[in-house]
């Protein structure tokens, strides 16, 4: 017994995973190494270009204050248009061009403008090397994965080698071992041992710094930074030797710039550092290559518990679909919902209506019970407690976090010092917008289906591919719907699942009969159901005619005549909030839902819900004289989709001649108005793709101006606000010649000045939008001719300069081909042979690549 109960002591206390985790060692993965050697290099970065001291920085930037200051606009404007990239890995796959893009557009500047060469740093040499070592390094990678694959097929290696490696491995690493040896070489050059020195770099100590004797001096140079870089540079990367000590491999070098005191007869014999530090990297990827994949180093160390548990998280992570890129210029989605809707009003409003043949199939006769669009299960029951949402089917974790939480047996929420238990809902009501940004079986299926079943999962015996002929399919054993317990649900279709006619709605909510674990015994569009305590809910289809139509007037008037009592009590759903829309829009639609509403309900409207507004706001009637026709206005649309302001519908407290007040809302006032004042920085940080529109309408607004060839008068100033007040007169004499002479550019302007009239709203007085739209183009058109001018102005300069326009393609390379073999001698002609080998294919990359920087010479 003191055994067992030992033991039963013992084991829940015994965890294997942390007894595997502490006899087990958590090597990394092999190639997280790169990850690693990026590091060293910013820290190797960072510490030679601190060895100047500051005095001589400032120095520096004093005397070339012109062009530091071009460097600041030109990083600024390139920091503005790559910040959504920051930190972000962005999906779809085209965000990744657009990074390169904007990587190469900055370096092909950056590469023409002087004042980094008295910084230490050859910009010019740094991107030629740069290029070359990664060419020759991804050359060198592909043939030494080819001949492990090679020595795996012949069963020299183990399984576990037969696993291709990833191309972006290989990418990566060639990346870092460029960029580290560029930064060395930087700082430390090329050059290989004084000649008069010889026996130096035997005598000194590596570790030279760390001796208690020398501890003083250390500190010294410590103080001293170039001093410190000089001594690094010599001793601790200094070359491994003569090439004449490796007779096998001195036909496989690259040699050091001979560096001496004076004249150096003859060449240099030292094996270069940069092709050492080279050879090192490589050898170290290798190395970690090979006994990752012969001694099955996977296999062998295990991953460790957080390891392990962030993996499974990875696993059992569903595969929901991002949010819906609105504003992207290049989404191919977006364009399909604009063709939709396009062929939906111009096919379907006013000439075929799927609610009239819904009608002509029920064969409904005067008087009798209308079973596809009357439900009166639920009456019942001795009480009813139901949700409403709207606007589902955006982005798949948004949707999910909402259905989860109406998934919920019961919800606890604190109010003051009371615990208040909502249970969940025995009706779901969801209010359109099923499916974004256009319905089809891929976003009903990924965007509403997929949430909905992660939150509530469906029957076991449930397919998805099933279809309900005869609804309702009640489970097994249930005879009748009134016995069903279970959650149920209803919904409208909104105007966005009107975009295909309602032909995806009809096939996945009228003859499906789970979304996820609510029942749809639905069959129409539109409904009727009947709740307990003679409460009513009308489900209204709008359509895209914001209305509905004469054949669903007819059933739910006669409804009402036959079978709604004169104190029973009626909610109405719809998708679109009128009384919002109607206010700000300065319309007046619905008409027939009004005529409904007001002359056969006559006051027993008590609720009007609605969804399409992402947001929640409620609004109660203010008692007065007179019969009211609706008491309470509800929106929400807080189903998953992206958020609406709020704050624009403050001023709203009109509707049917009674005054209303705003009881609630989702987010307050203050707030929505704050979040929106947000945009104007964080905007591009979440719709970046949007820089595709905004570049186009920028170009055709200045289309006419492009070249401008005489800019001189803005140079010639004495003084900073001489120079201010030239720039700004010369923007000046553009924006007039653009509404004088230019057809191109001033057609955008009108067309761009139409656009921004008609967004503002109607119910503003004509002169007002005219006067709002004008100055909002206006605005639009000076920053596009100040970007213009800054872009010419920067080109003239560069161009006096003799920093443009003075070679044309290949320069870059020609320039580096004269100055490599100075820099880089190859007595044993490797790069020859590496020519002749590779069929002329390793100059051909180097020479084809470079010339992509030279474009700016073509100017």
């Amino acid at each position: 017994m003191g055994s067992d109960k030992h033991s039963a002591g013992l084991l829940p206390t015994l965890r294997m995973e942390r007894v595997r985790t502490i006899l087990t060692h958590t090597y990394p993965y092999p190639h997280e190494h790169s990850r690693h050697a990026i590091i060293a290099v910013v820290v190797g970065c960072l510490f030679f270009i601190s060895s100047d001291n500051m005095h001589t920085l400032i120095e520096k930037l004093d005397k070339n204050i012109k062009w530091w200051s071009m460097y600041a606009c030109l990083l600024g404007f390139f920091y503005f248009f790559s910040s959504p990239f920051i930190g972000k890995t962005i999906k779809p796959s085209y965000s990744n061009f657009s990074r390169w893009y904007i990587a190469w557009i900055l370096v092909a500047a950056l590469y023409h403008l002087p004042s980094f060469q008295s910084m230490g740093l050859d910009m010019r040499m740094n991107l030629s090397l740069f290029l070359s070592i990664y060419i020759s390094s991804i050359l060198f990678l592909i043939v030494f994965h080819i001949i492990f694959l090679g020595l795996w097929y012949l069963g020299l290696v183990s399984r576990v080698a037969g696993r291709r490696p990833a191309i972006l491995t290989i990418l990566q690493n060639c990346a870092v071992i460029s960029i580290a040896c560029c930064v060395f070489y930087s700082h430390c050059g090329n050059r290989a041992m004084l000649r008069d020195r010889p026996f130096e770099r035997k005598t000194s100590n590596w570790f030279s710094f760390w001796k208690k004797e020398e501890r003083n001096t250390w500190l010294a140079k410590f103080v001293r930074m170039s001093e410190l870089k000089n001594q690094v540079c010599s001793s601790w990367f200094a070359p491994v030797g003569l090439a004449s000590d490796y007779p096998l491999l001195s036909k496989w070098v690259i040699y050091g710039e001979l560096a001496c005191n004076g004249s150096c007869p003859g060449s240099s014999d030292e094996i270069s550092p940069i092709f050492s530090l080279w050879a090192t990297f490589i050898g170290l990827y290798m190395a970690n290559y090979v006994v990752e994949r012969s001694t099955g180093w996977a296999l062998t160390h295990p991953l460790s518990v957080e390891e392990y548990e962030n993996l499974k998280k990875n696993q059992m992570k569903p595969d929901f679909l991002d949010m819906v890129p609105w504003y992207s210029g290049t989404s191919a989605d977006l364009f399909k919902t604009a063709f939709d809707l396009l062929v939906s009003v111009t096919l379907f409003v006013g000439r075929f209506d799927m609610r009239m043949m819904q009608a002509a199939m029920s064969r409904v006769h005067e008087g009798a019970q209308q079973d596809d669009l009357f439900y009166d299960h639920l009456s019942e029951k001795e009480d009813l407690w139901f949700d409403f949402m709207a606007d589902t089917g955006d982005g798949g974790n948004s949707s999910y976090t909402v259905a989860r939480l109406l998934a919920q047996p019961s919800i606890q929420l604190s109010k003051e010092d009371s615990v208040l238990t909502l249970p969940r809902g025995d009706l779901l009501l969801v209010g359109g917008d099923l499916a974004y940004p256009n319905p089809s079986g891929f976003t009903y299926e990924r965007r509403l289906f997929s949430p909905f079943e992660y939150a509530l999962q469906p029957p076991t015996w449930y397919k998805h591919e099933h279809i309900a002929v005869n609804k309702p399919e009640l489970p097994e054993g249930i005879s009748q719907l009134n016995e069903y317990d279970g959650p149920q649900c209803f919904l409208i279709p909104g105007n966005h699942d009107w975009f295909d006619g309602l032909n995806t709605f009809m096939r996945y909510i009228c003859h499906k009969s789970w979304l996820g674990g609510w029942f749809m015994p639905q069959k129409k569009s539109y409904f009727a159901l009947h709740l307990p305590k003679r409460w009513w809910v009308f489900g209204l289809d709008l359509s895209l005619h914001n209305d509905i139509d004469v054949y669903q007037f007819k059933f739910f008037s006669e409804l009402v005549k036959n079978k709604v009592g004169e104190n029973d009590t009626v909610i109405v759903m719809t998708h679109e909030p009128q009384w919002l829309l109607d206010w700000y829009w300065n319309e007046n639609s619905g008409r027939n839902v009004s005529h409904l509403i007001c002359d056969y309900l006559k006051g027993r409207c008590k609720l009007r819900i609605a969804g399409d507004m992402h947001h929640y706001m409620r609004h109660s009637c203010v008692p007065s004289e007179g019969p009211v026709h609706v008491h309470h206005l509800l929106v929400n649309g807080c189903g998953g989709a992206f958020l609406h302001p709020t704050h624009v519908f403050s001023s709203f407290n009109k509707f049917y001649g009674k005054t209303y007040e705003c009881k609630a809302s989702y987010p307050s006032f203050h707030d929505s108005n704050r979040i929106a004042l947000g945009n104007i920085l964080k905007f591009r940080k979440k719709n970046w793709q949007f820089d595709f529109f905004g570049g186009v309408i920028y170009f055709i607004l200045v289309f006419s101006m492009f070249p401008q060839c005489k800019l001189d008068h803005i140079l010639q100033g004495d003084s900073f606000s001489g120079h201010l007040g030239s720039f700004f007169g010369t923007v000046w004499d553009n924006f007039v010649y653009v509404l004088g002479h230019s057809f191109v550019s001033l057609t955008g302007v009108v067309l761009l000045l139409i656009m921004a009239i008609a967004f503002v709203p109607s119910k503003v007085s004509r002169k007002k939008r005219a006067i709002i739209g004008i100055i909002h183009v206006s605005a639009h058109l000076a920053a596009a001719l100040i970007l213009m001018l800054l872009m010419e102005l920067g080109l003239e300069t560069c161009i006096r300069h003799k920093l443009l326009a003075t070679s044309g393609y290949h320069s870059l390379y020609q320039w580096y081909r004269s100055v490599e073999s100075e820099h880089f001698p190859d007595p044993s002609g490797l790069r020859a042979r590496m020519e002749q080998w590779t069929f002329g294919l390793y100059p051909a990359c180097i020479k084809y690549l470079m010339s992509a920087f030279d474009v700016p010479e073509n100017c």
